[in-house]
This record gives structure tokens, sequence and C-alpha cells, in this order.
């Protein structure tokens, strides 16, 4: 199994909102502030970027789309045995093309794409899907998880 380890440090802002910055120095808002988008939202926008850039990139090496959109939806939910957490979640592709020989070979693409997306390549989607450990530590000792 090849890793490729990938690290986020989040540094707090003010009261529930917080920069993250990743190892290029990009940094994102996040937090509970209404003009940051909320972790849950990150959640959703990562599975949908995931595969979109997954479907985009193939699609636009044949004809440029004139239209690319993806829409993911979930429900969240709280309960007491499992806690709050994102279920039913949907993505939802828009990728329209022009009219030419090119641009149905792109369209013609979009449907397996999404599905090879879905079971194999996006990262992103496949952690959320697959069991996956998640450790909890503060100041380097575990409290939560495994």
């Amino acid at each position: 199994m090849a890793e490729d380890r990938r690290r986020v440090e989040l540094t707090r802002t003010s009261t529930g909102n917080y920069q993250a910055r990743n190892q290029a120095g990009v940094t994102v808002e996040v937090g509970i502030s209404e003009d940051l988008f909320s972790p849950v939202e990150l959640l959703l926008a990562a599975i949908g970027a995931c595969s979109a850039i997954d479907v985009d990139v193939v699609t636009s090496r044949r004809a440029e789309p004139t239209d690319f959109r993806v829409e993911v939806s979930g429900d969240k939910t709280t309960d007491e045995s499992d806690g709050a957490r994102m279920q039913d979640i949907v993505v939802d592709f828009t990728a329209l093309f022009g009219d030419d020989e090119k641009a149905g070979e792109a369209a013609g693409l979009v449907e397996r794409l999404v599905r090879l997306s879905h079971d194999k390549d996006c990262t992103v989607s496949r952690t959320v899907e697959l069991p996956t450990r998640l450790r909890m530590d503060v100041a380097g000792r575990t409290v939560a998880g495994s």
C-alpha cells in the first residue's frame, strides 16, 4: 500500500472560527460565523471537488465544458447511539459540452468517470464510505479513537 501523508493545521482566529493552512501555505477560513464555510460544508465541498476534478481533468482533454457544476447534499442527523453525522450524501453532476464530435466524446465519458471516481479514484469519498481509523490526541496523547 502506497502512503502519502497529508497534513493541515488549524489556527483559531476567534471563538469558533479557524484558519486552515496546508503544507503549501494555502489557507481557507472555516467556522461558525455566517460568512464562513462550516466544517460540514467543507466536507461536502471536498467530496464534490474531489470527484469533479477526476471527471473534469479527463473530459477537458477532449472538450471544454459549457457548464460544469456539482451539487452535494446530505442529511445531518444526531442520535443517541451514533452521535452527530452526515448520511444519505448525494453528489449530482451537471456536465454539458458543445455540439461537435469532441464534445460528444467528452459527454459520453461522464457517467463512466463518475462511477470510477466513486468506486476507486476519489480519496475523499472513498475515505467517507470506507471504515477509516480516526484518532484524537491532546498534546500528542491519544484521548479518543484508535
